[in-house]
């Protein structure tokens, strides 16, 4: 009677390292459309077709598929069914809206904390705006963009409102990509100093005035872009745009990481 062919068993250390390569894929996918849509180089409206993607990215369909479906969650993306993916096209009304509503919710953000920032809390708000200030300094545009709307996040982490911070966290994921789409790169340099003001209004004993400054902060954000939302441009190439991020550099990571320098406020 013939052996057994001996059948292969696949180690669970098989298996991890395949899910960790797996998440590593998405991750590098992930950051490199993350980082392209907060730098303004997709346009509105700009269509994101799987085939294309996985060539430029050099990766699977699937890959691709996981990472669309996750930015359309966070409101990233327009998904529409039997369309794909699309970088969002707001109207002027949506995003008068969305600003509308952040500062509902930011005037009871800034009731809450006036006057009650503990010193503690102060110096990390302090430490935030540096990061932003160092990002916009070395021209990393998407990063600008992505802790100028953290410092709100940060406001909001304080007032200890869990709630609060869920639906704070999807207004301001819309403003960061309106700013991207549509605000110019010079004005990232706006957000560590209006920030600073807001900072500074919160210690005070002023409660009117620490809310004149940051509604202001976001009455001037909203008129910087519906004026930029005036100018269009042509959708960008895939293959081109993500070039630098197709392969993942020596260390395991993505080639786009370097880019990070070259561009990354709300």
């Amino acid at each position: 009677m013939p052996a057994a062919r001996p059948t292969r068993t696949v180690a669970p250390s098989d298996a991890s390292s395949s899910d960790a390569t797996e998440a590593s894929v998405d991750e590098r996918v992930y950051a490199a459309v993350s980082q392209a849509l907060l730098s303004g180089r997709l346009r509105p409206g700009t269509p994101l077709r799987e085939r294309a993607l996985a060539e430029a990215l050099g990766c699977t369909r699937g890959a691709i598929r996981k990472v669309l479906a996750r930015l359309g969650a966070e409101k990233k993306l327009v998904l529409e069914h039997n369309r794909g993916a699309f970088v969002p096209d707001p109207s002027v009304e949506d995003m008068r809206g969305i600003y509308r509503a952040r500062r509902i919710v930011e005037a009871g953000l800034i009731a809450t904390l006036c006057g009650r920032l503990t010193r503690e809390q102060a110096a990390a708000l302090r430490r935030h705006v540096q990061a932003e200030q160092r990002a916009f300094k070395e021209e990393r545009r998407a990063d600008a963009i992505r802790l100028a709307g953290e410092f709100h996040l940060l406001l909001a982490q304080m007032a200890a409102s869990a709630d609060l911070l869920f639906y704070l966290q999807r207004l301001v994921g819309n403003t960061e990509l309106y700013k991207a789409l549509f605000d110019t790169p010079e004005a990232a340099c706006c957000a560590p100093r209006e920030h600073e003001q807001i900072i500074e209004a919160l210690a005070g004993p002023s409660l009117e005035r620490a809310m004149a400054v940051a509604l202001n902060h976001l009455d001037d954000l909203e008129q910087r872009v519906l004026a930029g939302a005036a100018a269009r441009q042509a959708p960008d190439d895939l293959a081109s745009l993500f070039a630098a991020a197709a392969t993942p550099s020596p260390r395991g990571g993505s080639a786009s990481t370097g880019s990070r320098r070259g561009s990354r406020s709300a």
